[in-house]
């Protein structure tokens, strides 16, 4: 089980992979821009399970970008498939983007709500716990309701998320808008 008090949870952002050589990462989620070389951040690990995925941090299309797909979240909800089936060798996963604020955090949200049917609130509170600047990308996760069948309640329950992020932390919402996700901004 993904939330097993053992099991170490971990979101963070390309520049902070480094601080976790040591801490023994047993599977990887890379989710990065295309071109990224996600190799030479993971020189000096333990050997570990990764999934690379490369695609940009957008909600709306845009030329000469690669816009996230379902098909992109399947293969993140089929990695957490994978692991609940490794069970004991899931000793600490990592997942990162570029930041550590949205990419990786929609893919964890949606490996703990995978394991955790119908418990998105908390699912959601455990995700701010691990990452509290958490923005999950709104693209993602509504292709993780469709998957997961969760009819909207991931979103409903990212909302109090998204406030308090957008109260916290002015400087994140006003990058959000500079790169064209102000919609997802909560106006109240």
């Amino acid at each position: 089980m993904l939330l097993h008090p053992d099991r170490h949870l971990t979101v963070c952002g390309l520049e902070e992979i480094a601080g976790f050589r040591a801490a023994g990462v047993s599977h990887v989620l890379s989710i990065a821009d295309p071109g990224t070389p996600a190799e030479t951040y993971f020189d000096g690990f333990a050997p570990h399970r990764r999934l690379d995925l490369r695609f940009h941090d957008i909600i709306d299309e845009m030329p000469g970008h690669i816009f996230p797909t379902p098909d992109h979240v399947a293969e993140i909800l089929e990695f957490g498939e994978a692991m609940a089936l490794e069970g004991e060798s899931l000793r600490h996963l990592l997942v990162h983007c570029h930041m550590g604020v949205s990419r990786s955090t929609a893919s964890m949200l949606m490996l703990i709500a995978q394991r955790h049917p119908g418990e998105e609130e908390a699912s959601v509170a455990r995700l701010a716990a691990i990452r509290p600047q958490a923005w999950p990308n709104t693209v993602m996760i509504d292709y993780a309701e469709a998957a997961l069948g969760t009819k909207g309640r991931l979103r409903d329950a990212l909302r109090p998320q998204y406030r308090r992020v957008r109260d916290e932390q002015p400087e994140l919402v006003a990058m959000l808008r500079r790169v064209g996700r102000g919609r997802e901004i909560p106006a109240d």
